[in-house]
């Protein structure tokens, strides 16, 4: 058996096309979607995720303002900058793009921004939301990876999924709503005791560590989803994820490829939670 893939470049670009035709329709009131992307300093990997923003906003209609500030920033004046953009009613999301500079907090940041603006869905008060089922932005990436198993019609009542990554930017969340969606999850991370009998348990697994050939093809179900949420570099260069593509894809039954998989739907999931900031506050 070969793994199919799910293609998370085709998905977000029906994504785009949905967001395109909404945008259109509160241009047409009038309302511009508008997105502030805060950049501190000159981290390569941020520079390029940024970009990627950018571009995808710009093809939807959606204006995305790129703010790049010098990595010597206060973070007061980084605070008082999110505060201004807090108050703009011309600004629907606010997204600051992590790693910040050492000397600054980055939770402390993150909770700055106005939970009705927070499009990452990083705030404590979007993850209060998401925990008791209220309206709220869920995070980009676990959102992005639901989209993917409804894409291949995969039904997660009583499914048993391991979440590998503990992070409260994927790990938790991620787990919370599979959780929603009736699933058994078990939250590992990549020191987690003979790991890979616990995946070999897993209807699905999602690999969010950040460490190359973290799961293995011994580690898999015959026909488990296994969504790689990792991003790294192999000795090439190349970019990959935390699972052995190449091994794992001859025993599961679904898996997304690294590049092209995770990646563009967490910005496509950005682009979808800023315009429903938009329609929100248009009413």
């Amino acid at each position: 058996m070969t793994a199919q893939l799910i293609d998370g470049n085709a998905l977000a670009r029906q994504i785009r096309a949905d967001v395109s035709g909404r945008t259109a329709a509160l241009q047409a009131r009038g309302i511009q979607p508008t997105l502030a992307i805060v950049l501190v300093g000159d981290d390569p990997a941020s520079q390029v995720y940024v970009k990627h923003k950018v571009n995808d906003s710009s093809e939807t209609g959606l204006v995305a303002n790129l703010e790049r500030h010098p990595a010597g920033m206060s973070e007061a004046a980084l605070l008082a900058r999110i505060h201004a953009l807090n108050d703009d009613p011309a600004v629907h999301g606010i997204l600051v793009q992590l790693p910040l500079p050492k000397h600054m907090d980055s939770h402390k940041v993150i909770e700055a921004i106005s939970p009705a603006k927070d499009v990452d869905g990083f705030h404590v008060a979007s993850a209060g939301a998401l925990m008791v089922g209220q309206p709220g932005f869920w995070p980009c990436t676990p959102h992005g990876c639901l989209k993917m198993l409804d894409s291949i019609g995969y039904e997660l009542r009583g499914k048993h999924a391991v979440v590998i990554g503990r992070s409260n930017i994927v790990g938790k969340p991620m787990a919370m709503m599979l959780l929603g969606r009736s699933a058994t999850v078990t939250i590992c991370h990549s020191a987690t005791a003979d790991l890979g009998a616990i995946t070999r348990q897993a209807d699905v697994i999602v690999a969010a560590v950040g460490k190359q050939n973290l799961v293995t093809a011994d580690m898999v179900k015959p026909g488990a989803v296994v969504l790689d949420v990792g991003m790294n570099r192999n000795a090439e260069g190349k970019l990959c994820g935390d699972v052995d593509f190449d091994a794992v894809k001859e025993v599961a039954s679904w898996i997304t490829p690294v590049p092209g998989g995770v990646g563009p739907m967490t910005r496509a999931m950005l682009l979808v939670n800023t315009l429903e900031a938009a329609e929100r506050a248009a009413g």
